[in-house]
């Protein structure tokens, strides 16, 4: 939308219904409004991936990198980010169950200096942008890359648990069959679900480490343990109970304690191979001992990110062929959102297009819960590698989107501003600020020949926004199942008269 020319002064006056909200809205029920879709990010801290670039860098240097981050984000019109906040045994976050990430300030178990809390820092400044912040967790991994538990601060679970704690190549892994390490990650998990006011909690394809050839996963002496007592599943099949059982434990913590916190997994692109029939790879079933398929059917994620990290073309990979496999997994209607490698249009040369055209197939698929998609990682987007970020602002991302509605998770209808106090004043539309607690975004629509086109996404606590010419204009609510409030809407126009819409 352009501006008004300030020098060309217009009284703008309205009219707003104030008998029912089905009054009010009249023909809105008519006209279309702009389609929801998840646009999220993946935020990686270990290693230094996205973020911090440096461990050594202060603290004023990280804010503005992550300040950097979420106005990139909002800027492209993404939706929401996964941030990485517990890589290995560690926090980057204010924990008192477990060490500062040394990603964060160069030594495990170091304070950041100034202080701060980068993971509340996160969530208060993507709110304040309309992005969801989802905190992603590793659940067993240790340690990553060739370190020595050394180095390990003294509260870190492998110190804690060193019976559990197995080097196993590179990294040190802790070893799922145990109740202290299942225990360990579901209380880290809930600690900052409690704590923290996030959107979602985000697991990624590490479960089980990825096979080394040669080399069984040590944790013989725990499965021992579990025949010893009298259990009978086969060594594979005890590994998927161990991890599914955590799986499902988390989602059921999670929606007693914040049942508006969605939880998410994205799990390698193919569950096992030949599913779907002509599909060939590495088979995570059987590998990783995560049965993918399972929490999705039974409804033990809000929603599943399948890392669907190729091209549409080869049929022994197909991203098409395994989406649509994927959304026909889904028995409770749970969200699919396709996991995309954006960074292959550096690193393996592809055309930008062959991104564009994935995201494309996966809308052609929006009927059949297949409801965005999940980008790795934002460096590529940071740093507009090859001008992807150019190209998307330009071609797929135009305008903001809202995240997909979770019927699942109820929460008290939002609120909608009071028509009695909804105002215009000069070019600035003033409405009341909400006090429910209910609402977490404002949507602000225009009508635009028979379609309400989503302009902006604002923050709870904000109650103006300049209007850049006359027009109809809808506000909703919107609250933190992404349900949107019936709208409260105006005709605005120059003197000579107000229109009552409906």
């Amino acid at each position: 939308m352009t501006e008004m020319n300030s020098d060309m002064y217009c009284h703008f006056s309205i009219l707003i219904l104030l008998a029912s909200i089905q009054t009010q809205i009249g023909n809105c029920e008519d006209s279309v409004w702009s389609p929801r879709e998840f646009r999220g990010v993946w935020v990686a801290t270990v290693a230094n991936i996205d973020w911090p670039t440096s461990r050594y860098h202060n603290t004023d240097q990280q804010k503005t990198e992550l300040l950097t981050i979420l106005d990139k984000a909002k800027e492209l019109h993404f939706n929401a980010i996964v941030f990485q906040v517990r890589p290995a045994g560690d926090a980057l976050y204010n924990s008192t169950i477990e060490p500062w990430s040394e990603y964060l300030t160069g030594r495990q178990g170091r304070v950041p200096s100034p202080y701060y809390d980068p993971l509340q820092f996160a969530v208060e400044e993507g709110h304040k942008r309309g992005i969801e912040v989802h905190t992603w967790f590793n659940p067993y991994r240790a340690r990553s890359a060739n370190t020595s538990s050394a180095d390990l601060a003294s509260n870190h679970m492998a110190k804690r648990f060193p019976n559990y704690a197995y080097i196993y190549g590179k990294d040190i892994w802790m070893d799922p069959g145990a109740k202290v390490v299942q225990d360990q990650a579901y209380n880290v998990i809930m600690d900052v679900v409690n704590r923290y006011d996030i959107d979602g909690v985000h697991f990624d394809d590490y479960f089980y480490p990825y096979p080394i050839s040669g080399h069984d996963f040590p944790d013989t002496h725990t499965y021992h343990e579990y025949t010893t007592g009298g259990g009978h599943l086969s060594l594979a099949d005890w590994r998927r109970e161990n991890v599914d059982t955590l799986i499902h434990r988390i989602y059921n913590g999670i929606k007693v304690a914040k049942k508006i916190v969605k939880f998410g997994i994205s799990p390698f692109g193919i569950w096992r191979p030949d599913n779907p029939p002509g599909i060939h790879g590495f088979d995570s079933y059987s590998s990783l001992y995560a049965d993918s398929k399972k929490w999705l059917q039974e409804g033990w994620v809000d929603y599943l990110v399948p890392q669907l990290y190729w091209k549409i073309d080869p049929p022994q990979q197909s991203f098409t062929a395994l989406l649509d496999w994927w959304i026909q997994q889904s028995k409770q209607h749970r969200h699919v959102y396709a996991g995309m490698f954006a960074g292959n249009t550096l690193l393996k040369h592809w055309a930008l297009t062959e991104i564009g055209n994935q995201i494309t197939e996966s809308r052609a698929r929006s009927g059949r819960l297949s409801l965005g998609d999940i980008q790795f990682s934002m460096k590529y987007f940071r740093d507009n590698s090859v001008g992807i970020s150019d190209y998307f602002k330009q071609n797929l991302y135009q305008n903001p989107a809202l995240c997909p509605e979770m019927s699942w998770l109820t929460t008290d209808l939002p609120s909608v501003p009071n028509p009695s106090n909804l105002t215009i004043t000069g070019h600035m539309m003033i409405w009341n600020k909400d006090n429910s607690g209910v609402i977490f975004l404002w949507s602000l629509y225009e009508k635009r020949a028979d379609v309400w086109d989503l302009v902006a996404l604002l923050d709870k606590d904000t109650v103006t926004h300049k209007v850049a010419s006359n027009g109809e204009y809808a506000i909703r609510g919107v609250d933190r199942a992404n349900r949107e409030s019936n709208p409260a809407v105006v005709h605005i126009t120059d003197a000579g008269g107000s229109v009552i819409v409906g």
